[in-house]
C-alpha cells in the first residue's frame, strides 16, 4: 500500500533561474543538479491538496489543505538508469500534524503557517491565487489561465518542471532518502497573466533574496489529478 494517496490539484510554479552554487547545501548525496537547456532552476509551487490519506486512513481535518514550496531539481543514477526528481527548499501547510509527519519520517522541511487559497472560474479564465501570511501581510502566488487544460507539446520546459517523479531529501552527509510520486502527465493552462509578491529572502533564506525582485523566467499551472507517494528507500554512502 502507497504510503500515502492524494489528489494535487490546480498547480502554479514559477520558475526562476539561479546560479547553481546556492544550492549545493541543499544538495542530497549521491544525487546531482538537474539542467534545462544549460539553467538551473528553483520553482515557488502553489497547489491545491485533496482526499489525503495516509495507509489508506482519512485524517479528521487534514483531508483538503493549501501547499506552497520552494524546490528544486535533481537526477540520480542507480546502477541502471537516471531518475529525475526533487528537492524542497522548504514547504508550507497549514496543518499540523501534514508537516510533523513530512519532517518526522521523510527529512523534509515544513513549516506550519496560515494560509489561503482561492479559485475563481468564468467562461474566459481561470484565476489562481495561494497566499502565506508573514510578517503581517500576505505573501502571494496568483495566476490568471484559459478556462480549460490541454495537452502540452512534450520536451519542453514544461516536461522538465513537471515530470520529476522522485523525491530526495538528506538523511546526513553520506545518505539520502528517496520516494518515488507516482501521477499521470497532467495536462497545462495557458498562462494569460501572473502576479508574485513573495519575500523569498525572509522565508527561504538571504540566498534567495534576490528573486523577490525579478520575474519568474516562466509560469505554468497543471491541472493535477491523483497521486501517490511510496514508501522512502535509503540511498547509503
Amino acid at each position: 500500500m502507497s504510503f500515502l494517496t492524494a489528489s494535487w490539484k490546480k498547480l502554479c510554479f514559477a520558475n526562476y533561474a539561479v546560479d547553481p552554487t546556492i544550492l549545493k547545501p541543499y544538495l542530497p548525496a549521491h544525487t546531482e543538479l538537474d539542467f534545462y537547456k544549460g539553467k538551473c532552476y528553483v520553482s515557488l509551487v502553489g497547489f491545491l491538496f485533496d482526499d489525503v490519506k495516509l495507509k489508506g486512513i482519512s485524517i479528521p481535518f487534514h483531508k483538503r489543505f493549501e501547499e506552497v514550496n520552494l524546490r528544486f531539481y535533481v537526477k540520480h543514477f542507480d546502477g541502471k538508469k537516471w531518475k529525475r526528481g526533487t528537492v524542497f527548499i522548504s514547504e508550507i501547510v497549514n496543518k499540523p500534524a501534514i508537516a510533523w509527519v513530512a519532517n518526522t519520517l521523510y527529512n523534509e522541511n515544513y513549516s506550519v503557517f496560515k494560509m489561503h487559497y482561492k479559485h475563481d472560474l468564468t467562461s474566459e479564465e481561470n484565476f489562481f491565487s495561494y497566499g502565506v501570511f508573514y510578517e503581517d501581510s500576505w505573501q502571494l502566488l496568483q495566476v490568471t489561465t484559459a478556462p480549460k487544460p490541454k495537452v502540452y507539446t512534450s520536451g519542453g520546459i514544461i516536461s522538465f518542471i513537471t515530470e520529476h517523479f522522485w523525491g530526495y531529501s538528506i538523511k546526513d552527509s553520506l545518505n539520502t532518502w528517496e520516494y518515488e510520486v507516482t501521477h499521470p502527465i497532467w495536462k497545462s493552462y495557458k498562462i494569460l497573466d501572473s502576479e508574485i509578491l513573495f519575500d523569498f529572502g525572509g522565508i527561504y533564506g538571504s540566498a534567495f533574496e534576490d528573486l523577490s525582485h525579478r520575474q519568474p523566467d516562466s509560469i505554468q499551472c497543471m491541472e493535477g489529478s491523483p497521486i501517490t507517494i511510496e514508501g522512502k528507500k535509503r540511498i547509503k554512502g
